[in-house]
Protein backbone atom coordinates (compact mmCIF):
# COMPACT_ATOMS: atom_id res chain seq x y z
CA UNK A 1 0.00 0.00 0.00
CA UNK A 2 1.38 3.43 -0.91
CA UNK A 3 2.05 5.84 2.06
CA UNK A 4 -0.35 8.40 2.82
CA UNK A 5 0.51 11.78 4.39
CA UNK A 6 -1.21 14.97 5.04
CA UNK A 7 0.68 18.31 3.39
CA UNK A 8 -0.61 21.49 4.50
CA UNK A 9 0.15 23.78 1.31
CA UNK A 10 -1.44 26.52 -0.17
CA UNK A 11 -4.12 27.14 2.37
CA UNK A 12 -5.32 23.85 2.57
CA UNK A 13 -4.13 20.45 3.67
CA UNK A 14 -4.10 17.93 1.12
CA UNK A 15 -3.92 13.71 1.66
CA UNK A 16 -1.47 12.49 -0.67
CA UNK A 17 -0.66 8.83 -1.76
CA UNK A 18 3.11 8.18 -1.86
CA UNK A 19 4.80 5.43 -3.59
CA UNK A 20 8.16 4.29 -5.21
CA UNK A 21 11.37 5.72 -5.92
CA UNK A 22 12.99 7.95 -9.00
CA UNK A 23 11.65 10.73 -11.25
CA UNK A 24 8.21 11.62 -10.03
CA UNK A 25 4.85 11.35 -11.48
CA UNK A 26 2.12 13.66 -10.36
CA UNK A 27 -1.25 11.66 -10.68
CA UNK A 28 -3.99 14.07 -10.63
CA UNK A 29 -7.97 12.16 -10.07
CA UNK A 30 -11.25 13.68 -11.21
CA UNK A 31 -15.10 13.34 -10.10
CA UNK A 32 -15.88 11.24 -8.35
CA UNK A 33 -12.71 9.94 -7.82
CA UNK A 34 -9.79 9.79 -5.11
CA UNK A 35 -5.92 9.21 -5.12
CA UNK A 36 -7.20 5.72 -5.37
CA UNK A 37 -8.47 6.00 -8.50
CA UNK A 38 -4.96 5.41 -9.58
CA UNK A 39 -4.03 2.20 -7.19
CA UNK A 40 -3.28 0.28 -10.29
CA UNK A 41 -1.34 3.04 -12.30
CA UNK A 42 0.83 3.75 -8.85
CA UNK A 43 1.67 0.11 -8.19
CA UNK A 44 2.64 -0.46 -12.20
CA UNK A 45 4.93 2.87 -12.17
CA UNK A 46 6.44 2.60 -8.03
CA UNK A 47 9.10 0.58 -9.80
CA UNK A 48 11.01 3.07 -11.49
CA UNK A 49 9.26 6.18 -9.92
CA UNK A 50 8.45 8.37 -7.07
CA UNK A 51 4.78 8.17 -7.67
CA UNK A 52 2.24 11.28 -6.11
CA UNK A 53 -1.46 10.81 -5.90
CA UNK A 54 -3.11 13.83 -4.13
CA UNK A 55 -6.81 14.23 -3.32
CA UNK A 56 -7.32 17.36 -4.34
CA UNK A 57 -8.43 20.27 -2.09
CA UNK A 58 -12.01 19.45 -0.98
CA UNK A 59 -12.02 16.16 -2.29
CA UNK A 60 -11.47 12.64 -0.77
CA UNK A 61 -9.39 13.34 2.68
CA UNK A 62 -8.34 16.41 1.91
CA UNK A 63 -9.43 19.74 3.63
CA UNK A 64 -12.78 21.23 3.07
CA UNK A 65 -11.70 24.24 1.59
CA UNK A 66 -14.19 27.32 1.11
CA UNK A 67 -13.13 28.39 -2.17
CA UNK A 68 -10.37 27.74 -4.81
CA UNK A 69 -11.82 25.01 -7.33
CA UNK A 70 -10.96 26.52 -10.45
CA UNK A 71 -8.26 25.40 -12.62
CA UNK A 72 -5.45 28.23 -12.02
CA UNK A 73 -5.86 27.23 -7.90
CA UNK A 74 -5.73 23.70 -8.35
CA UNK A 75 -2.35 24.11 -10.35
CA UNK A 76 -0.81 26.29 -7.59
CA UNK A 77 -1.84 23.64 -5.23
CA UNK A 78 0.34 20.55 -7.51
CA UNK A 79 2.84 23.41 -7.75
CA UNK A 80 2.90 23.57 -3.86
CA UNK A 81 2.67 20.54 -2.97
CA UNK A 82 5.77 19.30 -5.66
CA UNK A 83 7.81 21.69 -3.47
CA UNK A 84 6.80 20.58 0.01
CA UNK A 85 7.98 17.16 -1.07
CA UNK A 86 11.34 18.87 -2.24
CA UNK A 87 10.50 17.72 -5.46
CA UNK A 88 12.35 19.93 -8.59
CA UNK A 89 10.78 18.40 -11.65
CA UNK A 90 7.76 16.14 -12.24
CA UNK A 91 5.66 14.31 -15.22
CA UNK A 92 1.97 14.91 -14.58
CA UNK A 93 -0.84 12.96 -15.40
CA UNK A 94 -4.07 14.39 -15.03
CA UNK A 95 -7.93 13.00 -15.75
CA UNK A 96 -11.19 14.33 -15.53
CA UNK A 97 -11.27 17.47 -13.39
CA UNK A 98 -7.73 16.83 -13.24
CA UNK A 99 -6.78 17.82 -16.91
CA UNK A 100 -7.08 21.56 -16.72
CA UNK A 101 -5.16 22.54 -13.79
CA UNK A 102 -2.64 19.73 -14.93
CA UNK A 103 -1.91 21.72 -18.25
CA UNK A 104 -1.76 25.05 -16.81
CA UNK A 105 0.86 24.28 -14.26
CA UNK A 106 2.99 22.64 -17.19
CA UNK A 107 2.05 25.52 -19.66
CA UNK A 108 3.30 28.12 -17.33
CA UNK A 109 6.17 25.69 -15.20
CA UNK A 110 7.75 24.04 -18.43
CA UNK A 111 10.48 23.92 -15.85
CA UNK A 112 8.40 22.26 -13.10
CA UNK A 113 6.94 20.13 -15.39
CA UNK A 114 9.12 17.28 -17.59
CA UNK A 115 6.50 15.93 -19.33
CA UNK A 116 2.36 16.00 -19.24
CA UNK A 117 -0.08 13.61 -19.42
CA UNK A 118 -3.68 14.17 -20.18
CA UNK A 119 -6.70 12.03 -20.91
CA UNK A 120 -10.58 12.33 -20.53
CA UNK A 121 -11.28 16.05 -19.85
CA UNK A 122 -11.60 19.45 -22.22
CA UNK A 123 -9.66 22.66 -21.36
CA UNK A 124 -12.69 24.97 -21.17
CA UNK A 125 -13.83 26.16 -24.41
CA UNK A 126 -10.45 25.97 -26.48
CA UNK A 127 -11.35 25.07 -29.92
CA UNK A 128 -11.63 21.23 -31.02
CA UNK A 129 -14.32 20.05 -29.02
CA UNK A 130 -17.16 20.72 -30.75
CA UNK A 131 -18.49 17.33 -32.12
CA UNK A 132 -18.60 16.12 -28.64
CA UNK A 133 -20.50 19.16 -27.50
CA UNK A 134 -22.79 19.53 -30.64
CA UNK A 135 -25.63 17.95 -28.16
CA UNK A 136 -24.24 20.79 -25.09
CA UNK A 137 -22.14 19.35 -21.91
CA UNK A 138 -22.67 15.89 -20.11
CA UNK A 139 -25.89 16.68 -18.06
CA UNK A 140 -24.57 16.58 -14.71
CA UNK A 141 -22.56 19.80 -15.59
CA UNK A 142 -25.27 21.86 -15.24
CA UNK A 143 -26.73 20.05 -12.76
CA UNK A 144 -24.17 20.15 -10.32
CA UNK A 145 -23.67 24.10 -11.00
CA UNK A 146 -26.85 24.41 -10.54
CA UNK A 147 -27.22 26.17 -6.79
CA UNK A 148 -26.81 27.51 -4.53
CA UNK A 149 -27.33 24.28 -2.84
CA UNK A 150 -29.37 22.70 -5.09
CA UNK A 151 -27.28 19.62 -6.36
CA UNK A 152 -26.39 18.87 -2.37
CA UNK A 153 -30.00 19.35 -1.56
CA UNK A 154 -31.05 16.38 -4.15
CA UNK A 155 -29.08 13.89 -3.48
CA UNK A 156 -28.36 13.86 0.34
CA UNK A 157 -28.98 10.52 1.55
CA UNK A 158 -28.59 9.02 -2.35
CA UNK A 159 -24.60 9.48 -2.70
CA UNK A 160 -24.21 5.89 -3.37
CA UNK A 161 -26.06 4.72 -5.95
CA UNK A 162 -25.54 8.47 -7.57
CA UNK A 163 -21.67 7.42 -7.39
CA UNK A 164 -22.43 3.87 -8.73
CA UNK A 165 -24.25 5.53 -12.00
CA UNK A 166 -20.83 7.32 -12.72
CA UNK A 167 -18.65 4.29 -11.75
CA UNK A 168 -21.32 2.31 -14.00
CA UNK A 169 -21.40 4.40 -17.10
CA UNK A 170 -17.47 5.27 -16.84
CA UNK A 171 -16.77 1.57 -16.72
CA UNK A 172 -19.04 0.50 -20.20
CA UNK A 173 -20.97 -1.17 -17.45
CA UNK A 174 -18.22 -3.08 -15.88
CA UNK A 175 -17.91 -1.59 -12.81
CA UNK A 176 -14.96 -1.18 -10.27
CA UNK A 177 -13.52 -3.43 -7.41
CA UNK A 178 -15.96 -2.97 -4.19
CA UNK A 179 -13.06 -1.59 -2.10
CA UNK A 180 -12.36 1.21 -4.25
CA UNK A 181 -16.33 2.09 -4.96
CA UNK A 182 -16.83 1.90 -1.22
CA UNK A 183 -13.55 4.66 -0.60
CA UNK A 184 -15.65 6.79 -3.25
CA UNK A 185 -19.06 6.34 -1.83
CA UNK A 186 -17.09 7.51 1.47
CA UNK A 187 -15.56 10.16 -0.08
CA UNK A 188 -18.85 11.57 -1.32
CA UNK A 189 -21.21 11.13 1.50
CA UNK A 190 -22.61 14.47 3.43
CA UNK A 191 -23.68 17.81 2.37
CA UNK A 192 -19.89 19.10 2.77
CA UNK A 193 -18.31 16.44 0.92
CA UNK A 194 -20.79 17.18 -2.08
CA UNK A 195 -20.46 20.96 -1.98
CA UNK A 196 -16.54 20.75 -2.65
CA UNK A 197 -17.02 18.50 -5.16
CA UNK A 198 -19.40 20.68 -6.79
CA UNK A 199 -17.56 23.71 -6.44
CA UNK A 200 -15.46 22.42 -9.40
CA UNK A 201 -18.21 22.68 -11.59
CA UNK A 202 -19.41 26.17 -10.26
CA UNK A 203 -16.07 27.33 -11.09
CA UNK A 204 -16.00 25.95 -14.61
CA UNK A 205 -16.55 29.35 -16.19
CA UNK A 206 -13.39 30.62 -14.21
CA UNK A 207 -11.24 27.93 -15.16
CA UNK A 208 -12.27 28.26 -19.08
CA UNK A 209 -11.57 32.06 -18.84
CA UNK A 210 -8.04 31.20 -17.33
CA UNK A 211 -7.29 28.76 -19.95
CA UNK A 212 -7.92 31.15 -22.60
CA UNK A 213 -6.02 33.61 -21.65
CA UNK A 214 -3.08 31.20 -20.99
CA UNK A 215 -3.18 30.03 -24.05
CA UNK A 216 -3.34 33.83 -25.71
CA UNK A 217 0.25 34.28 -24.46
CA UNK A 218 2.04 31.57 -24.50
CA UNK A 219 2.35 27.32 -25.63
CA UNK A 220 2.39 23.96 -24.01
CA UNK A 221 6.45 23.21 -25.39
CA UNK A 222 6.64 20.10 -22.81
CA UNK A 223 6.34 16.83 -24.68
CA UNK A 224 2.32 15.67 -24.34
CA UNK A 225 0.45 12.88 -24.65
CA UNK A 226 -3.21 13.10 -25.06
CA UNK A 227 -5.59 9.86 -24.57
CA UNK A 228 -9.15 9.09 -25.24
CA UNK A 229 -11.58 6.28 -24.08
CA UNK A 230 -15.52 6.68 -24.39
CA UNK A 231 -16.91 9.45 -24.28
CA UNK A 232 -14.40 12.43 -25.20
CA UNK A 233 -12.17 10.27 -27.67
CA UNK A 234 -9.88 12.57 -29.19
CA UNK A 235 -11.70 15.95 -28.40
CA UNK A 236 -8.86 16.52 -25.82
CA UNK A 237 -6.25 15.97 -28.47
CA UNK A 238 -8.04 18.74 -31.12
CA UNK A 239 -8.38 20.66 -28.25
CA UNK A 240 -4.01 20.40 -27.67
CA UNK A 241 -2.96 20.20 -31.42
CA UNK A 242 -3.21 24.06 -31.70
CA UNK A 243 -1.18 24.90 -28.55
CA UNK A 244 1.00 22.22 -28.33
CA UNK A 245 4.17 21.49 -29.40
CA UNK A 246 4.83 18.28 -29.29
CA UNK A 247 1.94 16.00 -28.80
CA UNK A 248 1.23 12.39 -29.43
CA UNK A 249 -2.37 11.29 -29.06
CA UNK A 250 -4.53 7.62 -28.70
CA UNK A 251 -7.36 6.62 -28.07
CA UNK A 252 -8.00 3.22 -26.07
CA UNK A 253 -10.44 0.93 -27.51
CA UNK A 254 -13.28 -0.68 -25.64
CA UNK A 255 -12.48 1.71 -22.84
CA UNK A 256 -14.72 4.02 -20.38
CA UNK A 257 -14.26 7.57 -19.24
CA UNK A 258 -12.69 5.84 -15.67
CA UNK A 259 -9.42 4.93 -18.04
CA UNK A 260 -7.12 4.31 -14.79
CA UNK A 261 -9.41 1.73 -13.01
CA UNK A 262 -11.10 -0.02 -16.38
CA UNK A 263 -8.44 -0.32 -18.58
CA UNK A 264 -4.76 0.08 -16.23
CA UNK A 265 -2.82 -2.38 -18.47
CA UNK A 266 -3.34 -0.43 -21.79
CA UNK A 267 -3.20 2.67 -20.01
CA UNK A 268 0.47 1.48 -18.10
CA UNK A 269 1.13 0.13 -21.92
CA UNK A 270 1.22 4.17 -23.43
CA UNK A 271 2.59 5.90 -20.07
CA UNK A 272 5.68 3.84 -19.32
CA UNK A 273 7.30 4.53 -22.44
CA UNK A 274 6.57 8.46 -22.41
CA UNK A 275 7.51 8.48 -19.05
CA UNK A 276 10.71 6.31 -20.12
CA UNK A 277 11.75 8.82 -22.88
CA UNK A 278 12.11 11.87 -20.42
CA UNK A 279 15.52 12.79 -18.56
CA UNK A 280 15.71 10.38 -16.11
CA UNK A 281 18.40 12.54 -14.11
CA UNK A 282 15.66 14.89 -13.37
CA UNK A 283 13.98 14.08 -9.87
Amino acid sequence: MPELRRVPVNGVELNVALAGSGPAVLLLHGFPHTWELWTDVMAGLAGRHRVIAPDLRGFGASGRAASGYDADTLAEDAAALLAALDVSSAAVVGIDAGTAPAFLLALRRPGLVRRLAVMEGLLGRLPGAEDFLADGPPWWFGFHSAGPGLAETVLEGHEAAYVDWFLHAGTLGDGVRPAVRDAFVRAYTGRQALRCAFSYYRALPESAAQIERAVATARLTVPTMAVGARPVGTALERQLRPVTDDLTGHVIEDCGHIIPLHRPHALLTLLRPFLAAEDTSAA
